[in-house]
């Protein structure tokens, strides 16, 4: 016989239906609690980190480096909740505190302790007139510690002894704690005079750096100094009389003394670009004259006029170009006599460039180009007549090609170009505007990655630029930007 189930009675349902909403409860508060808790939690936080900064600043602990100061637990909490009122009330609070612990500070004479309580007053800006206050009891306090008189008497004493760059170091600590101190104004004004006479003495005597270096100090402490402009302007004279000088002894082929002349103006900002592409025309003339003597097979003086040119500008190309050709030179005198198995290579290497030029491969593929062929056979042979007219016949398309990958801002390209065109003309007018241009075009890359924040890339085009002209236009403004930066050369 079949058995029935129970029916269910009242009071079970009832237990079932609660069973059921207490479940629901549940799920809701898993699925919601996360939102609700991302939005309770920074105040909550906000809120322990204000409790936690008011026992920080009742305990005297104005400000921290751990980050347990009252100031840093109170801008915690308004980092976490910008608009939160008593975080800022507690920030003018701790601002009050530090201004009332600066001049308790004073009145003890812990004068450190004052400047850092000023410096956190400041910070929290405080009301310029109350932060002024306590500023200008710090200097009271500080100078009637710091012995006025007696730096005052160094001071004298340093300017009798002839050291007016020490007596201005005294007057001006002074005016550090006493601004508008009488003596020590009129005193530095003397010592800066008693300076810029010595960098006047020293420009009359062709000490040009020693000069400059003078000004320079002058300015660091009074740059509006009354004779600053007329020993500025005798120096700059100096300078660009130097440099002329410089220019006639390098046209008359004394070169030590252009050397000499160009080094002195170098000095000056205002000569210092025309001084330095002077010394490397200076540069320049050694090497060809290096070159010539390693053709007449003097070696000796060539490697001495080797030497002139690399302890000037070594990293110029005519002085790279000076170098090899000297080392060719010397390997060759050493194998004097051309065998008939090098004769035979250099027309291999002449035939190859020809076949290459034919076919239009003249700076391209490298190693196998018309140009990396003939080099080679150049280097076997310099003296060949067959080398100089094939060198004729290509040096219009190394201008061409030159042109093009500038025009298309492949720099490298240009410079292997430009290389080609180097060896194909040799130095002079045209080779070294080709250069400048390049520098130039490689500055203007060195500007545009360094404000993008390429350092390296930055750094790199300065380098590259400065192979190519060390005095190019822009090149220093350059360098000094990234010296700031933290990637100088």
């Amino acid at each position: 016989m079949e058995r029935t189930p129970p029916a269910t009675s009242p009071r079970r349902a009832r237990l079932l239906k609660g069973a059921l909403a207490a479940v629901a409860l549940v799920v809701a508060f898993v699925l919601l609690s996360e939102p609700l808790l991302l939005r309770l939690w920074p105040q909550s936080r906000a809120e322990t980190l204000e409790r936690e900064a008011a026992a920080a600043l009742a305990a005297g602990r104005l400000t921290a480096t751990d980050g347990r100061g009252a100031r840093e637990l109170y801008e915690a909490a308004l980092a976490l909740d910008p608009d939160r009122p008593q975080a800022r009330a507690g920030l003018r609070t701790v601002g009050e505190a530090a201004l009332r612990a600066g001049h308790e500070a004073v009145r003890a004479r812990r004068y450190g302790e004052a400047r850092r309580m000023l410096e956190l007053a400041r910070a929290l800006q405080m009301p310029r007139v109350h932060v002024e206050d306590l500023a200008r009891a710090l200097r009271v306090g500080e100078a009637a510690g710091a012995d006025i008189d007696r730096l005052l008497a160094a001071a004298a004493d340093a300017r009798r002894g002839g050291h007016p760059e020490q007596a201005a170091e005294h007057y001006r600590r002074i005016l550090d704690l006493v601004p508008n101190h009488p003596q020590a104004l009129e005193g530095r004004e003397d010592a800066l005079a008693d300076l810029l006479q010595q960098a006047r003495e020293a420009t009359g005597a062709g000490r040009l750096h020693v000069a400059t270096a003078l000004i320079g100090l002058v300015r660091l402490y009074d740059g509006g100094h009354v004779d600053l402009p007329e020993t500025v302007a005798a120096l700059g004279t100096a300078a660009e009389r130097l440099r002329v000088r410089g220019d006639r002894a390098l046209a008359a082929g004394r070169l030590d003394d252009a050397t000499a002349a160009y080094w002195a103006a170098s000095a000056v900002d205002g000569e210092r670009e025309a001084a330095m592409q002077g010394l490397d025309r200076v540069a320049r003339a050694h090497a060809r004259r290096a070159r010539l003597e390693a053709g007449e097979l003097r070696i000796d003086d060539a490697r001495r006029a080797l030497a002139e040119a690399e302890a000037i500008a070594p990293e110029l190309p005519e002085v790279r170009d000076a170098r090899a050709h000297v080392a060719r030179v010397e390997q060759l005198q050493r194998r004097r006599a051309v065998s008939p198995e090098r004769q035979a290579e250099v027309q291999r290497l002449l035939a190859e460039a020809e076949k290459a030029e034919r076919a239009g491969d003249l700076l391209t593929p490298p190693g196998e180009s018309a140009f990396d062929r003939l080099r080679a056979a150049r280097a076997l042979a310099p003296d060949d007549a067959r080398i100089a007219a094939a060198s004729a016949r290509l040096l219009p398309a190394a201008r061409a090609c030159f042109e093009r990958e500038l025009a298309g801002n492949r720099l490298g390209r240009a410079g292997h170009c430009l290389d080609a065109v180097q060896a194909l003309a040799g130095e002079g007018a045209e080779t070294r505007m080709l250069r400048s241009r390049l520098a130039q075009r490689w500055i203007a890359v060195g500007d545009e990655r360094l404000g993008a924040g390429e350092l390296a890339s930055a750094r790199q085009a300065l380098v590259e630029a400065r192979a190519l002209d060390p005095a190019a236009p822009g090149l220093a403004p350059l360098a000094e930007r990234l010296r700031q930066a933290g990637a100088g050369p």
